[in-house]
């Protein structure tokens, strides 16, 4: 397989749409204003456990983390291992900012920006877990060259988890679900942790429901999770 190289094509550099929904409330805002500034990725340099965190510990890294409930709830759940979240929309950023708060997470690090700015930051075989739940699915041909799942970003995301590290995937969008699993399929990086059909129907323990997740669910939709491990 070769590796995943910085300055290699990766096809989302570009952010679409805006990054700010509505206007914030005075509480919001303060949290922007001190809060972030003491938990953010630093802008330069790379990215490890040490710097984030004064110590070695496991690495998660969550690209699109929307309103921080997955992130937080992992966070809370695994105090001794570090998070990166990145995420850039700055309403979503707020939502993070309040979990982080209100449940006292000391082991959170946020970006506000592009994902891929601070994961090719990460040194090589880094990360235990990387987590892309629900991503924007960009149904239309045209605009599938904007969709994380595509093979570079694929390629970062194996060449910055450690063997056995593992790779969780979710989404209710048949075309994405499609588009996904034909790209994840053909990549060598990669064995899929799944027995029987059903398993992809089955949220797997750690993986808590999202607003958004029932959100789908109350419209009819199917939800899918996949989980892949590093070979």
């Amino acid at each position: 397989m070769t590796a995943y190289k910085p300055g290699d094509p990766v096809s989302v550099r570009r952010l679409y749409g805006r990054q700010q929904n509505h206007k914030l409330r005075l509480g919001q805002a303060e949290l922007v204003e001190k809060l972030l500034p003491q938990i953010s990725v630093p802008e330069e340099g790379e990215i490890t456990s040490r710097r984030l965190f004064g110590d070695d510990r496991p690495l998660h890294f969550e690209i699109g983390f929307g309103a921080g409930e997955h992130m937080a709830y992992r966070a809370d759940m695994l105090p001794d291992h570090g998070f990166i979240g990145a995420e850039p929309f700055l309403n979503g950023v707020v939502g993070a900012l309040q979990h982080v708060r209100e449940q006292n997470l000391h082991n959170v690090r946020l970006h506000m920006g592009n994902a891929i700015d601070v994961l090719e930051r990460v040194p090589d075989g880094a990360l235990s877990f990387v987590y892309l739940l629900h991503p924007d699915p960009w149904p239309k041909a045209r605009h599938a060259k904007r969709r994380m799942m595509n093979k570079g970003p694929v390629d970062l995301i194996a060449s910055k988890l450690k063997p056995g590290g593992e790779f969780r995937f979710g989404t209710d969008h048949p075309i994405y679900v499609a588009h996904a699993m034909m790209v994840m399929n053909d990549h060598p990086a990669f064995d899929w942790l799944c027995e029987k059909p059903g398993d992809f129907l089955t949220r797997p323990g750690g993986w808590p429901e999202t607003r958004y997740e029932a959100k789908a669910r109350a419209q009819g939709h199917e939800v899918w999770y996949f989980r892949y491990r590093r070979r």
